[in-house]
């Protein structure tokens, strides 16, 4: 059973220390998070987007500290060709930035 998108949003606001600033994060409004949160209902492109951003924050403090991790989901990543994880979470692009993920397990492990 999937989880519901006002948990998903409940946990990522403490990820991010805000409502406000898992929304810039994500690209969108304040209120969209909040009516997100209150359960009013999410877009197909912005519910995939949260689902991404829930699964890499995830895997990211498997790995680092909070801190790192959002320093990683941030900063500029070579194995994205030199873009942030956030903007590729933004464009939709799960299948680069679950291989970039990936490498960074890899890295850890080795």
């Amino acid at each position: 059973m999937p989880v519901a998108t006002a948990l998903k949003v409940e946990a990522l606001s403490k990820d991010f220390h805000s409502q406000r600033q898992l929304a810039a994060a994500l690209g969108v409004s304040p209120a969209q998070v909040s009516r997100w949160r209150r359960g009013q209902g999410i877009d197909p492109e912005n519910a995939e987007r949260l689902d991404l951003l829930e699964l890499v924050m995830s895997s990211l403090l498997r790995l680092y500290q909070p801190e790192t991790a959002e320093k990683w989901l941030f900063g500029l990543n070579p194995l994205l060709r030199h873009r942030r994880p956030i903007d590729v979470i933004r464009q939709g692009r799960p299948e680069e930035l679950l291989a970039a993920i990936r490498q960074e397990q890899a890295d850890s492990y080795a």
